[in-house]
C-alpha cells in the first residue's frame, strides 16, 4: 500500500498568497496578536471549543479572533462569543474567496474539528509560514504536523489544553522557513511525482521512453 498526500500547495495557492489584505486588526505594528480559524460553521469543525480558548487565552493576554467560514451555527456561536465575553475580540467575516491573505497576515492559526478527513487548510496556513496549533482528530492533523513537530495538538474538545498550546505557540513561534519547507512536502510537483514512481511512469515523466 502506497500513501499519497492530497496536492494542496501549488501555483494559485502561492499567488493568493501574496495578495494584500485590508483589516484593522492586521496591522504591521499591531499590539495584540491575530488569530485565525478558516472553517463551516458546523459542529463537526467545533468552534465552540475554539471560542472558550480564546476566552481563557485572554485571561493571560489579550488576542483577537478572526473566523472565516459560513454555517448553520453562527448565531449560536457569535451568541457563545458574547456570553464568554469576547465578543469584541472576535469578527466573524464570513466567506472569503481569498482566505489565504489573511492566512499569511495572521499571527496563529488554529483548527478546532472534532474530525477530518485531511485538513487540507492546515497545509496551507504552514505554506503560508504561519505557526499552527490543531486537535489531535482523526485522520489528517496528526500526519501534517508529523506528530506535534511542526504544530501543537491537544486532544479533541479541550480548550483549556488549547488555548495552552496557543499561548505556547504565540509566545515561542516556530520558524516560518521550517514551516514552509514542511509545507513543500504537499505541493502539486512532489505528490504528482509520487503518482508516477507508484504507477511506474516516472521514467516516462522525465522524458525517456519505458
Amino acid at each position: 500500500m502506497h500513501v499519497i498526500h492530497n496536492p494542496v500547495v501549488n501555483d494559485v495557492l502561492r499567488a493568493k498568497l501574496e495578495a494584500s489584505v485590508s483589516h484593522p486588526w492586521l496591522t504591521a505594528n499591531r499590539q495584540v496578536p491575530v488569530v485565525l480559524t478558516v472553517a463551516r460553521l458546523e459542529p463537526q469543525k467545533d468552534l465552540k471549543t475554539l471560542l472558550r480558548a480564546i476566552a481563557v487565552l485572554n485571561e493571560r493576554c489579550p488576542c483577537r479572533l478572526l473566523v472565516i467560514g459560513e454555517g448553520k451555527e453562527a448565531a449560536a456561536l457569535a451568541s457563545l462569543a458574547a456570553d464568554l465575553g469576547v465578543a469584541d475580540q472576535v469578527d466573524w467575516l464570513g466567506f472569503q474567496i481569498n482566505p489565504y491573505a489573511y492566512m499569511k497576515q495572521a499571527d496563529l492559526f488554529v483548527l478546532s474539528s472534532r474530525s477530518e478527513g485531511f485538513g487540507n487548510v492546515l497545509v496551507e496556513a504552514l505554506a503560508a509560514g504561519v505557526p499552527v496549533v490543531s486537535t489531535r482528530c482523526p485522520h489528517g492533523p496528526l500526519e501534517i504536523l508529523a506528530d506535534g513537530r511542526y504544530g501543537a495538538l491537544v486532544p479533541v474538545g479541550d480548550w483549556r489544553a488549547l488555548a495552552a498550546a496557543m499561548a505556547t505557540t504565540l509566545a515561542k513561534p516556530p520558524s516560518v522557513e521550517i514551516l514552509r519547507q514542511r509545507a513543500e512536502v504537499f505541493t502539486m510537483e512532489r505528490c504528482g511525482a509520487r503518482y508516477m514512481q507508484v504507477l511506474g511512469l516516472q521514467e516516462a515523466a522525465d522524458g525517456r521512453e519505458r
